[in-house]
């Protein structure tokens, strides 16, 4: 079973990407599964429905969607084998920027939107600095220069990672990204994440709810960039 963890900012055009992926994917004799990871709601389940492949849907609503998709690695690959594919296609929110949702062996594909700006790619964090392939979409409706400072500035927070250019409309690097998944490792059995999560869960995520600072615990960050830990 290969796993491919697709991650990206909001509206970059993962879903779009995916399924003409999935299209290359299914017509290279492959059998993909997908798991769709959201916060609150999505339908996307019925676009990829319309591709016959099997397909969940999983709300992280108050868990953060990057360890939702971290806990539940190892059920979504239990039910992709069940269903009998090959290919696990796991779309996560990634909405963090702090966190990444990749594991060592699987193939790790951010989709990041050209439009956004060119120092955009300095801002994503480790959701593509650990990538393997760094999706640029969008780039139809900016201009070639623009293009190319941005692929530059994806270099520059990642060296090692290999840059496609896609087009969720038209289908362009579908069949580019299909061969890379094809060539990519085997999902272990005791995977670890590629990057270290937060420093802590911080009062905020435990539930509290008052803004005075008296009231928060664990490890902080003060706006001149000092840290320090209170509690326990």
């Amino acid at each position: 079973m290969k796993l491919v963890v697709v991650a990206g900012t909001p509206g970059s055009g993962k879903t779009s990407v995916l399924l003409h992926t999935i299209q290359a994917l299914k017509r290279r004799d492959n059998k993909p599964a997908v798991v769709k990871v959201d916060c609150l709601w999505t339908d996307d389940d019925k676009r990829f429905g319309r591709l016959d492949v099997p397909i969940r849907v999983g709300l992280a609503r108050d868990m953060c969607p990057d360890h939702f998709t971290i806990y539940n690695t190892e059920p979504m690959l239990q039910w992709a084998e069940e269903e009998g594919a090959n290919v696990l296609l796991n779309e996560t929110a990634g909405l963090c920027l702090r966190c990444a949702p990749y594991p060592d062996s699987c193939l790790a594909v951010c989709v990041i939107d050209v439009t956004t700006g060119p120092n955009t790619p300095l801002k994503v964090g480790p959701l593509l600095t650990t990538a393997d392939i760094v999706v640029m979409t969008k780039g139809d409706i900016v201009s070639q220069a623009e293009r190319e400072v941005f692929r530059e500035r994806v270099l520059e927070v990642n060296p090692d990672c290999m840059v496609v250019e896609a087009n969720g409309l038209s289908g362009k690097g579908a069949i580019e990204l299909a061969e890379l998944i094809e060539d990519s490792v085997e999902a272990g059995k005791d995977m670890e994440l590629r990057y270290n999560p937060p420093l802590a869960i911080c009062t905020l995520c435990s539930g509290e709810k008052r803004v005075e600072r008296k009231y928060h615990m664990g490890v902080l960050r003060h706006l001149d960039g000092f840290m320090e830990y209170k509690g326990e």
